[in-house]
């Protein structure tokens, strides 16, 4: 049962709900869904392209006739998802922002109540803003708050090696290794070897996107679940 659901927060619903911060929560809940799908729709789309590179890969065996082009279709499909990603990025800061409410006649379970569905809010927003760095190719991502959760979804990453990992970032190799391609067909020198180790990149992506898409599916489905919960509490 989420926080939403708990009887105590259901009553303080109907109790305040002409209150600014029930509308502000309600506000919070469908930012948490458009961001969510964001995050959804970039990994579709980049897992999608990283499969069509993989079976373009395939057929050819390595050969290079055309191929660049393909490699610069799916990096320019990577700067598409990048600048959705940026975009999202950028209205998920400025939500972050703290909004006040005034505790005057409120009781202390009230007070308390509105604390933690607004800080459940602020991390839940901080582990988005984790995953969408990280989907832009971002190394750094790693390092931000909300890493820990985001780790959690990805099923391929062993737990002996995390140490050792906490660097990499399927995205952002794939990137450099299919620009390296093109920038070795461009100079006309063999690029044979390096495309058995792009396909291993890409399969390591593919794998990651898909941990990451089930993941987000299910914490999809919660967030559908506790809006709902909360719009038929307050329609009651």
């Amino acid at each position: 049962m989420s926080c939403c659901q708990l009887p105590l927060t259901q009553e303080a619903f109907v109790r305040e709900r002409n209150e600014k911060w029930v509308d502000e929560l309600l506000d919070g809940s469908l930012r948490l869904l458009d961001v969510c799908t964001a995050a959804k729709d970039a990994l579709i789309h980049t897992k999608e392209c990283a499969r069509e590179i993989q079976s373009i890969m395939r057929r050819r065996r390595g050969g290079k006739s055309g191929f660049a082009n393909e490699v610069r279709k799916y990096l320019a499909s990577r700067k598409v998802v990048k600048k959705a990603v940026c975009k999202a990025l950028g209205t998920l800061r400025s939500s972050q922002k703290k909004s006040t409410f005034s505790s005057t006649n409120k009781d202390n379970v009230t007070v308390a109540l509105i604390g933690v569905l607004r800080e459940v809010e602020a991390v839940s927003l901080t582990v988005f803003e984790s995953l969408l760095s990280f989907i832009s190719g971002a190394k750094s991502a790693s390092k931000m708050k909300g890493w820990s959760f985001v780790s959690k979804l990805m099923l391929t990453k062993k737990v002996g090696c995390e140490e050792d990992k906490t660097e990499i970032n399927e995205f952002a190799d794939v990137d450099a290794a299919l620009s390296s391609l093109v920038c070795q067909e461009t100079s006309n020198s063999d690029g044979i070897v390096d495309c058995e180790n792009v396909q291993s990149e890409l399969q390591q992506l593919e794998m990651c996107s898909q941990d990451l898409e089930e993941g987000l599916e299910c914490l999809f489905r919660r967030l559908i679940k506790n809006r709902v919960s909360l719009l038929n509490t307050l329609s009651n």
